[in-house]
């Protein structure tokens, strides 16, 4: 009776497909997925720090604000002017905030084409980085908006690879036009595209209304992109809606339901995190550009 045992684990559930499996088992005996060093078991683990509703969606926002607020420090540190808006009121709204466009360029501004070929980490980065406080307030209410619904949809990994994709076509189209742009409305416009194909391949009267409120977001965002000296970057929101709007058509608009639906999805959604974070690292370890802006 005075005997120690040494305690047992308690049985978990597989990351991958849910099924219960024993306290010391290292691989999945429904699925074979890895307990431990799957996608999904770090995919799982990374999620109990993660908001509960919408995860993704708060990360993107978090790293926006994030980056803007470190190009703010950088533009007031190293005294450089910012680009002026005009005497207008909405020019003086709009300079409220602003970043230098040096300090752009060196965070990975989207520049035109070839240099986004030289450097094609700028495709990312330039989704994460905003010109003043109007700009990011505006995107990460739209993304506020949309976005939760779509990863709800698609599921978190998933989304975050639509959102990356849709990034990067966004400003593959601008670059090509010969634009310099930066901001996440590319992307934000491309879940705009997914909810379009979306309402496009599902009947019903709630598909119509949905469609209906895709619409007025597109007339909204041309009106936007239409108002002189504003300097909207429409051609990145054209390529961003349209490589939504394709990407849709291919993917299932339901979140993952087998284990190898779960292990594509995870597989996406990791393969974007790890060209968002090569990205950052190849801005970080690089030089100044010489084909800045000047």
């Amino acid at each position: 009776m005075f005997q120690s045992k040494e305690k047992q684990g308690r049985p978990g559930l597989c990351p991958a497909c849910g099924t219960l499996v024993g306290s010391s088992a290292t691989r999945c005996h429904q699925c074979g997925a890895s307990l431990t060093f799957s996608l999904a078991a770090i995919s799982r683990s990374l999620g109990k720090i993660m908001p509960v509703t919408a995860p993704v969606t708060y990360f993107i926002l978090s790293v926006c604000c994030v980056i803007y607020g470190i190009s703010l420090l950088l533009t007031i540190h190293s005294g450089l002017p910012t680009t002026p808006q005009g005497g207008s009121l909405l020019g003086k709204l709009f300079a409220i905030g602003s970043v230098a466009s040096p300090v752009l360029d060196r965070l990975g501004a989207s520049l035109q084409w070839p240099f986004d070929l030289v450097q094609p980490w700028r495709l990312v980065t330039a989704c994460f980085l905003h010109a003043n406080l109007l700009h990011i307030v505006f995107n990460m209410w739209v993304l506020v908006d949309l976005a939760p619904t779509i990863e709800e949809l698609y599921g978190s990994a998933r989304f975050f690879f639509l959102y990356t994709v849709c990034g990067i076509g966004g400003y593959i189209l601008s670059g090509l036009r010969g634009n310099s742009g930066i901001g996440a409305s590319g992307a934000i416009v491309g879940l705009i595209g997914v909810l379009l194909a979306i309402t496009y391949r599902r009947g019903g009267s709630g598909m119509q209304q949905l469609r209906s409120q895709v619409y007025r977001w597109i007339i909204y965002i041309a009106i936007w992109g239409m108002l002189p000296g504003m300097n909207i970057d429409n051609w990145a929101h054209l390529g961003g809606g349209i490589t939504g709007f394709i990407l849709a058509k291919f993917m299932m608009d339901r979140a993952p339901a087998t284990p190898s639906e779960r292990k594509r999805a995870y597989a996406l959604g990791w393969a974007a995190a790890v060209v968002v974070l090569a990205s950052f690292g190849f801005m970080l370890f690089n030089g100044p550009s010489p084909f800045f802006r000047h």
